[in-house]
């Protein structure tokens, strides 16, 4: 039987996992945390929304990021202090301007055809995810930011999106709870929401179960080439060192990617864009009404929100920051004070705060293919979007890996 290793146990290497389990593959994945889901897939904004497929490489993009360069709690924060890899990446994001078009409607069709293989793994697993098929609601406080979304809102239908304009009222019909005015929205009734940490895991026990071997709390040291096979070395949570051979190997390694794919001799810009959430309880009185049930994306602020059963997430921001998982307080401020305001009858007296970060490639396309050594392929830089995709790219990889080296 061929023998493939995944390294990393986030959305994409436990689908990928999946996906190859499925065709005969004897599986082996590796994560440095104790259980999967635990980084970039534990705690993020909830939504599988083809809705924000439109990718960030745009002039309008850049201006707001210098304009909010200098504020603590803009929505794109950029530390200004050189990076060779921070704006080697930005110089190759603005080269990617004028693909924004092409990009935008190919990541557009590849959201909508990850919604069927993610709802058949839900159905086939049994994965219970806190899953809300209300839909997505883009909401804009002013004609000029309604009317600028027009552009991108086009594109998305092109790709197959069912997406919409709607008006102030019809937007508050649409979720009763959202008492704040807005000038307009755009709503995507196909989108939907979930806990992304509770179907990774789902998924990981559905792997277990056909057979893929979960190597938790492991460090993997490195990959060495070995008469045709790849042999990974790691380091368990008790300082054992040990190692096994595979046919081939599948980074999926979200911000580590690049580190992982240089020392195999391959180029994978991958940035990480770090992000915040907040995960606001509703278990005061009065809570369960008050919050929004139908996700939410406040353009103004980037901002969206997940209503996970008696949970409601809400997340936003990016910041180009490096390797920095740090939960500052004045990052985690404006979205409790954005939840206050506009749904000022949630308590939000219990709140726990996170951040994580997100593998961002200059051109915000997924990177699905080969290496150029044989037997080494790539699954990774998923950005944002990193559960919307994933579903979608898990097989992409699998065939690649199928036509090279199918398994015995």
């Amino acid at each position: 039987m061929t023998r493939i290793a995944i390294l990393g146990a986030g959305i994409t290497g436990v689908t990928s996992a999946y996906a190859l389990a499925q065709l005969g593959y004897q599986v082996t994945v590796y994560d440095r945390q104790r259980y999967p889901a635990m980084e970039t897939s534990y705690a993020n904004g909830g939504q599988l929304s083809a809705s924000n497929a439109e990718v960030w490489n745009s002039t309008a993009t850049l201006v707001k990021g210098l304009k909010w360069m200098f504020r603590r709690d803009a929505p794109l924060l950029l530390n200004p202090a050189f990076s060779l890899h921070k704006y080697g990446w930005l110089a190759r994001f603005m080269r990617h301007i004028p693909d924004h078009e092409r990009n935008t409607i190919a990541t557009t069709r590849l959201a909508i055809e990850a919604r069927a293989h993610l709802f058949e793994m839900a159905r086939t697993e049994g994965i219970e995810f806190d899953l809300e098929r209300r839909g997505i609601l883009h909401i804009y406080h002013d004609q000029a930011s309604f009317e600028a979304a027009r552009r991108g809102n086009t594109l998305m239908q092109r790709g197959g999106l069912e997406r919409h304009a709607v008006s102030s009222a019809e937007a508050r019909a649409i979720e009763p709870a959202l008492r704040t005015s807005c000038h307009g929205a755009f709503y995507t009734p196909s989108d939907s929401t979930g806990d992304i940490h509770k179907f990774t895991r789902g998924l990981a026990l559905a792997c277990a179960r056909r057979g893929v071997l979960l190597r938790q709390d492991c460090t993997v040291l490195g990959i060495k080439d070995e008469g045709g096979a790849h042999i990974v070395q790691w380091r368990d949570a008790d300082g054992h060192v040990d190692q096994a051979r595979h046919d081939a190997v599948v980074i999926c390694a979200g911000a580590a990617s690049q580190a992982l794919a240089a020392t195999l001799g391959d180029q994978v810009p991958v940035y990480p864009v770090k992000g915040y959430s907040i995960t606001v309880h509703l278990d005061q009185p009065g809570d369960g009404e008050a919050a929004p049930r139908v996700s939410l994306l406040d353009e103004a602020a980037k901002i969206v929100t997940s209503r996970l059963g008696a949970r409601l997430r809400v997340a936003g921001t990016a910041e180009f920051n490096g390797y920095n998982k740090d939960i500052r307080a004045d990052r985690i401020e404006p979205l409790v004070q954005w939840t206050r305001r506009h749904f000022p009858g949630i308590a939000t007296q219990r709140v726990e705060p996170w951040s994580g970060l997100r593998p961002m490639t200059p051109n915000m396309m997924p990177v699905v293919r080969r290496g150029s050594r044989p037997g080494v392929y790539y699954n990774t830089g998923h950005g944002h979007l990193g559960w919307t995709l994933s579903a979608a790219t898990a097989p992409l990889l699998a065939s690649l890996v199928a036509a090279a080296q199918p398994p015995d």
